[in-house]
This record gives structure tokens, sequence and C-alpha cells, in this order.
């Protein structure tokens, strides 16, 4: 089931279009990683799906429903840029406020079970200013659960944390999925850590889609190959297969093969030249995460 979906999704400030006709689907359960350069319209695409900016055109359905639909949207938490916290209240004063404001049952309750959730103690009395960057956004997504939402929209939750807040968010962001089945949507430009918990990601460049693909897609578009092309594919997959024991090998348009097996490039050759097979090129694939989606974005370095 999609859980969001944009047709035709546009966003102009005057002369510039922010959003540019952005196809985007998110399907039930998805971590899905949303990536661009900065200026690339990731924030006001969140601003858009969440109601806090209104498109130029397009259309945004949240679980089948327009979201401009009263239901649809009490089903979206969101955190957008930083945590609108007062900073001197504490995190549970700071909860308290926004459960009253958002008329939750048995707010101290839920207060209780949400600092748990997102690992602040429940009896912590210091005020905000005081608190460490990764628990006032650990204290951010808590305050986007209160709703009880289906969806989480997280803009660059890990910006800013060091390596030890970095991975208890990551760990809370996949906590909420695996237990509540929550999905979500977060942006990032620390493209390791996103490669961590992602299942899915699309990648946006001057406003409009480029690409979406599973993790499992990714990683195979990542994976060390040799390719190799010639006029005979079908007969060089024969001679490799017998003389290599290939396993893993794919053949793609206008005569290339790659192959993922860990076979030597020199040997491959000669085995195809004894067979009579002419070589028209061949070479070895490499490629991490970070240069395909460089690449993708458009090779810039600031994403």
């Amino acid at each position: 089931m999609a859980v969001i979906k944009t047709m035709g999704l546009s966003k102009r400030y005057k002369d510039k279009w922010a959003v540019d006709h952005l196809e985007l689907k998110v399907e039930q359960g998805d971590i899905y990683g949303f990536i661009g350069q900065n200026g690339a319209g990731k924030s006001t695409t969140l601003k858009l799906l969440c109601g806090l900016a209104s498109p130029t055109e397009g259309e945004i359905t949240i679980f089948g429903r327009p979201l401009r639909d009263t239901v649809a949207h009490r089903r979206i938490g969101m955190l957008i840029e930083q945590p609108g916290l007062y900073k001197d209240l504490s995190g549970r004063e700071n909860l308290r406020l926004y459960a009253d404001l958002l008329g939750v049952a048995d707010p101290k309750a839920k207060v209780d079970e949400t600092l748990k959730t997102v690992g602040l103690a429940p009896g912590e009395r210091k005020p905000v200013k005081q608190y460490s960057m990764g628990m006032k956004q650990r204290l951010g997504v808590g305050i986007a659960l209160l709703g009880s939402p289906d969806l989480l929209l997280l803009d660059e939750p890990i910006n800013g944390l060091d390596p030890e807040g970095i991975r208890e968010m990551r760990e809370l962001l996949q906590q909420l999925n695996r237990e509540r089945g929550l999905t979500i949507l977060l942006s990032s430009h620390i493209l390791g850590e996103l490669s961590k918990i992602a299942t899915r990601y699309g990648i946006i460049r001057q406003g409009r889609m480029i690409e979406q693909l599973g993790a499992r897609e990714l990683e195979q578009k990542c994976t060390d190959y040799l390719h190799l092309r010639t006029d005979q594919p079908k007969k060089a997959v024969a001679v490799l297969e017998r003389e290599f024991s290939l396993k893993r090998w794919e053949m793609r348009p206008e005569g290339e093969l790659r192959i993922y097996d860990g076979v030597d490039a020199k040997a491959v050759g000669q085995s195809l030249a004894n067979a009579g097979i002419a070589l028209e090129e061949m070479g070895t694939h490499r490629q991490d995460l970070e240069g395909y989606f460089l690449e993708k974005m458009g090779g810039e370095s600031h994403v």
C-alpha cells in the first residue's frame, strides 16, 4: 500500500521551481531515505507533505486520502528543521504542553510512555537548554510521536549529532519501524548512516525525482563487477560458465555482460580469445554508495 504518493507535485517561489513535478511513492513499512544536494528541494517537499506549505501544482495522497483530509493529516508525525522546544522547561514539561495542545487522552501516561520510547528519563527535571543535541533531537521525535502517528516525516534528524547521538537515533528509528510498524521518511546528507537503516531511497535533483530504488537494488548497483562487451554474448556466457563455474552474472543490452563472481579479468579475456570470441570492451566496475549517489545528484560533494 502506498502511504505517500505525489502526482506532479510542484512548488514555485517567484520564478524558481523549488519542487518540480515530483513523483514520489513511499510504501507502508518503508524507511525511506530522501537524498539530494543542498537546495535540491528536500525540505520544501517535506513541508508540502505535512501541510506546512501549499503546492503550486500537483496532488498528495496519504494512505490513499488527499492530504487536506483531516483523517489523513492526523496520521502524520513530523520533525521539520529544528524541534520547537521551550528551553527553560524540562523534556517532560515540553511533552505535556504539546500533549495538551493535541488533546491527547490521558496525557500523563502518554508522556511517560513517550519519554521511555525515545530514551529520556521520565524523572529528569533539568531544562532543555542543558540537553545535548542528541537529547533535543530525540525529544523532537517524541513530540512527533504524541499523536500516535502511522507516518513519520523527519528532516535531517541526525544532522549535527556526534557518533553516539547518531547511533541512538538510528536505533530509535529502527525500533519504531520494527515494533510499531511506522513508515518513516527521512532526509539526510550523511549517506553512510542512511544506508544502515533505509529500505528504500529517493534521489532528488533540482526539484525533480531522479531515481527511486530499494536497498537491495542499490546494493547490487554498488557491487563490484567485471563488465565486457562482445557480439557473441550467449556463447561467451556458455564458455565462462564452463571454465569459471559462474553463478552470478547478468546479460545486458548491446552485448554487455556483467560478472559479479570474483574472476581474473586476464584469464577471462584469454578464455574468450581461445574460443574465438572477440572482445569489444572489458573493464572492472567499482563504485561505492557515496559515489553512486553523488553521480546521480550531479557529482557535487555537498549533499
